[in-house]
């Protein structure tokens, strides 16, 4: 496996509307479970805006790192239809 720091860079959308949000909600969740939890808050707080700020803006840099695309491209939804006949 080999983390690639140029793509990193490259700020392509790579987080699909379903995972988008996904992230969001475990996001805000996080947020607000982190002000009623005394303790381990600033560990919540810190997880919980990383996955708002990802979701919201659509890129994850670990994904461009690792290569890795969840978002749905349009030549492969249509796959599927012509398959049966």
């Amino acid at each position: 496996m080999n983390f690639d720091f140029k793509r990193m860079l490259k700020f392509e959308h790579n987080v699909g509307e379903k995972e988008k949000k996904y992230r969001l909600y475990a996001g805000a969740a996080l947020l607000v479970i982190s002000l009623f939890v005394p303790g381990g808050e600033v560990l919540l707080l810190l997880v919980g805006l990383v996955l708002v700020a990802t979701g919201y803006s659509g890129w994850c840099p670990v994904y461009s790192g690792l290569n890795k695309n969840t978002c749905e491209t349009e030549s492969g939804a249509g796959e599927g239809d012509s398959s049966e006949g």
